[in-house]
């Protein structure tokens, strides 16, 4: 039996060519694994079906949108990870729900090799040859678009000599990677950092500018988990998608930003992630309700390391899995509603309850039943300013 190589297949150009292009030079059958994670587009049987008539002697299409809201985008919402302050993770998460399936699928196919769509130049390669290498040290990778110089016209010509089955002519000015989370788009005039986005960059997200009423929505977390929408009962992913749908038509969650990317380049982004946005931002409040103060303070350094691990790539690294449990732990209390205005653009918070909230009104209060006893003050001031009154003495006697 001739070896065998999984391939991570969109449906696209570039992987559509990627089948017979690898069989004709390894030698090898190819098995096509496509994931769902809910970015939409084509149904999962028309891009197993192309796979086959490109040449692969298996496709394997995996719905795991559940599986990536639950154990993918949760653990983004309670690290409330946002890269560069800004950034809702999108590709970045993807990917090891992505690496798990085709290792998965390796495994079964008895493949000693995996392949993957990416170029030299970005994040993506990273995290599917580290992630892989943290599941299954033995595979080998092969990525054409990379290691054999692939371009556009090359796979368009290749395609066109073989009559492949694949559309070439509707060739998108941008390179775009969508996922339930959020939808990242590139290339195009908006690498000159200069040029705004235009109106046809967005598909997540309505034009913010434009006059319509605000949409009020009340969320509701169990222990750092959405669990509801207005009272209606969600799963993650449905919460995800119903936010994106909401917080979508109000224009929450665009993004023009100039990023790191983690092999050494400043690379301009266009982001669209409504749902994530309006997520974390109710989420964050929430906490700021029921997350005692140490811990609160800590968890944002975590928040960051966290979020750059998952961006570089190293979900499966020891340092990310044990921050995870870190996150878990913190979330012990983060239960209750989050009333969130979406409109022109932005989520904001005007109000929040909870049964395990650390605010208390009785301390908080200026007016009558106020129990915060304000003679205690002088004397923890004078203690609390202690070490630099006595420091400051010193500084004046030299």
């Amino acid at each position: 039996m001739s070896d065998r190589v999984v391939l991570a297949y969109s449906g696209g150009l570039d992987t559509s060519v990627a089948i017979g292009w690898i069989a004709e030079e390894t030698g090898a059958e190819v098995v096509a694994v496509a994931v769902d994670v809910g970015q939409g587009g084509e149904d999962l049987d028309t891009i197993r079906k192309r796979a086959l008539e490109c040449g692969a002697v298996e496709a394997v299409v995996a719905d795991a949108r559940d599986e990536f809201a639950e154990q993918y985008c949760l653990p983004a919402l309670q690290a409330n990870a946002l890269y560069q302050d800004r950034y809702p993770l999108v590709s970045a998460l993807s990917r090891p729900v992505i690496v798990k399936h085709l290792v998965e699928a390796a495994k079964y196919h008895g493949a000693g090799t995996v392949s993957h769509g990416c170029t030299g130049k970005g994040n993506d390669q990273v995290r599917f040859e580290v992630g892989i290498g943290a599941l299954a040290p033995d595979l080998k990778v092969i990525a054409p678009v990379r290691d054999f110089a692939w371009t556009r016209e090359k796979a368009i010509a290749w395609a066109e000599d073989r009559n492949l089955p694949i559309d070439v002519s509707k060739k998108s000015p941008f390179s775009i990677d969508q996922n339930v989370w959020g939808r990242a788009v590139e290339t195009g005039f908006l690498e000159d950092i200069w040029n705004a986005p235009t109106e046809d960059v967005y598909d997540y997200t309505a034009n913010p500018a434009e006059p319509r009423d605000a949409d009020e929505v009340v969320i509701t977390f169990d222990k750092g988990v959405p669990v509801a929408i207005d009272g209606e009962t969600v799963t993650v992913l449905q919460a995800i998608q119903e936010l994106n749908r909401r917080a979508g038509a109000q224009g929450v969650g665009r993004l023009d930003i100039v990023e790191d990317r983690l092999v050494g380049i400043k690379s301009r982004e266009v982001y669209e992630a409504p749902g994530a946005i309006a997520l974390i931002t109710a989420h964050q409040e929430l906490e700021n309700v029921t997350v005692e103060r140490d811990l609160a303070r800590f968890k944002r350094g975590v928040e960051q390391r966290w979020t750059e691990l998952v961006y570089d790539g190293l979900w499966f690294s020891p340092l990310k899995e044990a921050l995870d449990t870190f996150i878990a732990r913190s979330q012990e209390y983060v239960t209750g509603d989050v009333r969130l205005v979406l409109h022109g653009g932005r989520a904001v918070v005007n109000g929040r309850r909870s049964e395990q909230a650390l605010y208390d009104f009785n301390l908080a209060t200026y007016d009558e039943g106020d129990t915060f006893d304000q003679s205690l003050a002088k004397g923890f001031i004078q203690l609390w300013g202690l070490p630099s009154k006595i420091a400051a003495k010193r500084s004046l006697h030299h």
